[in-house]
């Protein structure tokens, strides 16, 4: 790197706790001893006071609602509303003064829309960009026309990419000068002390945290757990709460449970900021995505806690978990096989202690300082191009 810090602009479209922007708290933590971090957001929201408490100077530049809340399944021939686009165009227009009066080294785009406006306003304003690409760029995930787009794109506009796994990479094969980037956890997580029991001698506590979306698998989860544990002193926590307009989803979880008797048992804890907190209430973490997950932030930090953590065997999961030696995969969206590794964990307590103590040596890999070194080496390879 040059002597001087550089200044690199990272850029966000939203303000909320969601995984991705949890992920660029994580990241700027781990870079602002390295770097001048200006974080730009598209709204206001509990992230910047965060972000500035981590040491970076944070600016919101207000987006239009119609352009932040694009959705997308929305990214379909006709599906994009036409009367958004000046607002898209006019925004663009706007970061990309904001960019030149900053003068930034860099611009690091965090999200997959950030990376379409971001990055075409740092091109615009003569400045290299590092996209972040956090989704994977497939038509399980994308509507098509979305992942022609995308790749498309990822050959012009970004100067080199970054992604949280190599499933994801590997739906993103035009990309050029691209780097593996796991996600960092950051210190403190890793460092919580954590008993070997339950706190309580109520029984065992099973725990499934994330945003309420259907290809996240709450669904699943509900049946496997109905089907070995109803009527038994097992509790269900469902750590989470909708977001981008999936409140049906999240009320049909409600009756579900009803549905299948378990709703006694089960806690529906909806959104928390203190996800430690949660984790440390929990002997098992269970992550049930029924579509490839890109990386899979909960369940590393499930490792992180020290607990075993039974995750769907694809995508970033597969990556970060080695099976039966420090967490266990199951075949995504059946909820039979979940019912028997969930079963296998209840009726063992060695085996929760084992995995549960390899897990936490697992994710002190995923350090905030090795994620900061890889990241730098990628900043200097685009400064090297300038």
């Amino acid at each position: 790197m040059p002597e001087a810090r550089p200044t690199v602009v990272f850029i966000g479209h939203v303000a909320r706790l969601s995984g991705g922007e949890i992920a660029l708290l994580r990241l700027v933590s781990a870079m602002t001893v390295h770097v001048n971090a200006y974080v730009i957001l598209g709204e206001d929201g509990p992230l910047v006071e965060r972000l500035r408490e981590r040491g970076a100077t944070v600016e919101v530049l207000a987006m239009d609602p119609q352009v932040r809340e694009i959705r997308k399944d929305t990214v379909t021939p006709g599906g994009l509303r036409l009367r958004a686009l000046p607002a898209l165009i006019g925004y663009v227009w706007r970061l990309r003064q904001r960019l030149r009066q900053i003068r930034p080294d860099l611009v690091h785009t965090n999200t997959l829309k950030a990376a379409l406006y971001g990055g075409t306003a740092a091109r615009l304003a003569g400045l290299p960009v590092v996209w972040h690409v956090r989704d994977r760029i497939a038509d399980d995930y994308l509507p098509r026309p979305a992942v022609w787009l995308v790749r498309l794109l990822a050959r012009v506009i970004p100067t080199a990419v970054v992604v949280n796994s190599r499933a994801t990479l590997e739906t993103v094969p035009s990309a050029a000068h691209a780097t593996v980037l796991y996600n960092p956890i950051v210190p403190d997580a890793v460092e919580r002390p954590r008993g070997s029991a339950h706190r309580s001698t109520a029984g065992l506590t099973i725990g499934v945290l994330g945003r309420l979306a259907p290809w996240k698998g709450q669904h699943v989860f509900l049946d496997a757990f109905a089907s070995e544990f109803k009527g038994e002193p097992v509790r269900a926590h469902v750590i989470g709460s909708a977001m981008f307009g999936e409140d049906a989803y999240a009320a049909g979880l409600v009756e579900q449970a009803e549905r299948l008797g378990v709703v006694d048992q089960i806690d529906f804890r909806g959104f928390v900021e203190d996800v430690w907190a949660e984790l440390d209430e929990l002997d098992v973490l269970v992550h049930c995505s029924i579509t490839p997950e890109p990386f899979g932030q909960v369940v590393l930090e499930g490792m992180a806690a020290g607990l075993p953590v039974v995750a769907a065997g694809v995508g970033g999961p597969a990556e970060i978990i080695n099976d039966d030696v420090d967490g266990m995969l199951v075949e995504p969206g059946n909820a039979a096989v979940l019912a028997v590794a969930l079963r296998r964990l209840a009726d063992d307590e060695a085996l929760r202690e084992r995995l549960g103590k390899a897990a936490l040596e697992r994710a002190r890999e995923y350090s905030p300082e090795r994620t900061a070194e890889r990241l730098l080496s990628v900043y200097d390879e685009v400064l090297a191009r300038r």
